[in-house]
């Protein structure tokens, strides 16, 4: 896996998906004297973790170490993933709770617009968003550190320190005497507060084909938050009190079916300004937000804005790859679908 981020914060999210596909380019010439290239999508499709992972060596080595030692780092929700990370700031606690409870609401959504790993050890896998379910499970041993994905119903730093930091601290303690692994960053929630420098990561995001895919998701989901922090639909006072669990239901459904998860959960449909007494596909959901907001962002970036209305309307990757797999899942079908995906990403184009 390589990283790819911008050299800091940036002001905004228009034009960011040429500087990340510039880098790509660069990267698979690099790769050309190996006879290797970068491939898309949250998971390699069939790699065994199990005998390929291989510890970074390097810095940092003994809190992977650690991490290995602790939960066993050869699985797939460990070694064999990419996802998309988004940060996002706040300066001062109102303004923390405020895009928290934001966060929470949008993120059951989140893979039904971005799920991109729908095989795993080269077969079906029983998700259209493998990784997160995978990614679920990988700190079972110390379940206080990924919690139930979905964060707390927290609103302030103390409130975090005392709900997530502490007790996670705590668990993890009798297995990590050194206190190699006591930072904010071991908190695997699929948001995590990051208070020491002033924003919240959005990890549950799987990659996509190429750039311009994941810049238009990214898009839609900075305005739907902006709108959610604003008030758009519902007061904060009513965005605090949503429980977790009804948060948890919905988003497991869509790691499952993605774009095609049934929500029928009205009061949470009211939350984003739908007024429904039947269920609404998640993909209708994020379609509603699109025409409620992507007039904020269209003139922004054509090219990425282009590429998340295609995926509104012919569905998240990874129904896209399922959908050229209808005639098997044989090593060579594979192999030549995953191939065309290495030249979206090298050529930065949609996978059609």
């Amino acid at each position: 896996m390589i990283e790819l981020k911008t050299n800091g914060p940036a002001p905004g999210l228009a034009g960011l998906a040429g500087l990340f596909q510039s880098q790509i380019e660069d990267l698979d010439r690099r790769l050309e004297e190996f006879g290797a290239r970068l491939m898309p999508t949250a998971m390699h499709p069939w790699m065994n973790p199990d005998q390929e992972t291989q510890l970074w060596p390097h810095e940092f080595n003994p809190v992977y170490e650690s991490y290995d030692r602790i939960f066993g780092c050869g699985g797939h929700g460990w070694s064999n993933l990419q996802s998309v990370h988004l940060n996002l700031p706040f300066s001062s606690d109102e303004e923390f709770g405020r895009l928290h409870a934001a966060i929470r609401i949008l993120m059951p959504l989140l893979p039904a617009l971005a799920a991109s790993s729908p095989l795993v050890d080269g077969r079906r896998a029983n998700w259209l968003d493998a990784r997160m379910a995978y990614y679920r499970t990988n700190s079972e041993r110390v379940p206080s550190v990924t919690g139930r994905v979905i964060p707390e119903a927290v609103f302030t730093h103390r409130e975090y320190k005392e709900r997530i930091f502490d007790p996670m601290y705590r668990d993890i303690a009798p297995l990590d005497p050194q206190g190699i692994l006591r930072h904010e960053w071991l908190n695997s929630r699929g948001a995590i507060a990051r208070f020491d420098r002033g924003s919240i990561e959005i990890r549950v995001l799987d990659i996509q084909e190429c750039p311009s895919a994941d810049l238009g998701v990214l898009m839609l989901i900075d305005a739907a938050l902006k709108a959610l922090v604003k008030e758009r639909w519902t007061p904060f006072a009513e965005q605090k009190n949503v429980k977790t669990e009804p948060l948890e239901t919905i988003f497991l459904q869509c790691i499952e079916k993605a774009e095609c998860a049934p929500v029928a959960d009205r009061d949470y449909l009211r939350l984003l300004g739908i007024e429904s007494e039947d269920p609404v596909l998640a993909g209708g959901v994020w379609k509603h937000l699109f025409a409620e907001l992507g007039h904020e962002f269209k003139q922004r970036d054509a090219k990425a804005c282009a590429a998340l209305e295609w995926i509104l309307e012919h569905g998240s990757l990874s129904t896209r790859i399922l959908n050229r797999l209808t005639e098997g899942l044989d090593v060579d079908s594979l192999h030549f679908i995953y191939a065309e995906l290495c030249e979206c990403l090298a050529q930065g184009r949609l996978f059609r």
